[in-house]
């Protein structure tokens, strides 16, 4: 196969977008004709069609699929080389992150807080599943993956796996729902089974590690447990919780405001329960400093 032509590779990249050759050669300022002779080059070059006619529009082959994967990979490695060395000397920095985005949003601010308001640093974040992110992270399109499920790690895919903290996870509720009545026993002090069994729980969904840990809890203690609801998102176990749809089973650090003003209450600490929040990077030759700086404080 003939030396991949980048600039070939870059055209291929418009018309994907496009769907068409003569909206991409509008954008590329080209002639169609001239255009269509440089994929076809390409094509020729990489032994397979890339496209195919539907209709009025080119739609990829799978063939054209992978390619662009891959030229999407290739243009991120060329930005990354460009901002890294030009980010050495000096000027403003950025450093993408890629958060889960179920993961909490203080805990995200803490992790950042350092770098918050600087004027030669742009943030840049991102939220996705934990795929994505890693795909992201793999072709160096974010410095780093915040998470609190740690990847796989092999020969395959060295990721760099940095334990930033470590919360307790509680039964968190309004005051409403835990204030005893006369004759009842429903407040503070409650034993952990009472708890469980007499309110409705509102529970992170089953793929989690959080939740795995907590039916594990419940299996040992041999109690029934009635769910109000199942949630992938930290931000909507909140709400809930404080919509007093239940005891919501969350670290306490996703609800630190309404826990300091008195809206929620701590109703028990879940032992063997605990949240780990991770910082997921890869080893390179040229990595971001303000990375390093923050990883420093954690």
């Amino acid at each position: 196969m003939a030396s991949l032509n980048l600039h070939h590779l870059r055209l291929f990249r418009a018309v994907a977008a496009e769907g068409t050759v003569t909206g991409a050669a509008r954008q590329l300022n080209l002639s169609p004709s001239a255009l269509s002779t440089q994929l076809r080059t390409l094509e020729d070059s990489l032994g397979h069609p890339l496209f195919e006619r539907r209709g009025r529009g080119l739609i990829l082959t799978e063939a054209g699929r992978i390619a662009l994967d891959h030229a999407v990979a290739i243009f991120r490695l060329a930005e990354d080389l460009s901002a890294t060395l030009r980010n050495a000397g000096g000027g403003q920095r950025a450093l993408r992150v890629g958060a889960l985005a179920t993961l909490s949003r203080n805990f995200q601010i803490g992790f950042l807080r350092p770098l918050l308001g600087r004027p030669d640093v742009e943030i840049v974040l991102r939220s996705g599943s934990q795929g994505e992110l890693l795909r992201g992270l793999d072709s160096l399109a974010l410095d780093v993956v915040l998470t609190n499920l740690a990847p796989p790690r092999d020969a395959a895919s060295p990721y760099l796996i940095h334990r930033l903290d470590e919360q307790v996870v509680s039964l968190i509720g309004t005051p409403a729902r835990l204030r005893p009545t006369q004759g009842d026993d429903s407040g503070s002090g409650v034993p952990l089974a009472t708890l469980l069994t007499r309110h409705p729980l509102i529970l992170p969904t089953p793929e989690t590690a959080l939740r795995a840990t907590f039916d594990a809890l419940v299996a040992q203690l041999g109690i029934p447990v009635r769910i109000a609801a199942e949630v992938d998102d930290m931000a909507m176990i909140r709400l809930m919780v404080r919509e007093d749809a239940g005891l919501a089973v969350i670290p306490p650090i996703v609800v630190r405001d309404e826990l300091s003003n008195g809206e929620l209450v701590e109703a028990g600490r879940l032992p063997t329960v605990v949240e780990s929040f991770l910082a997921v990077t890869l080893e390179r030759r040229f990595p971001n400093p303000l990375l390093a700086e923050l990883l420093a404080r954690g």
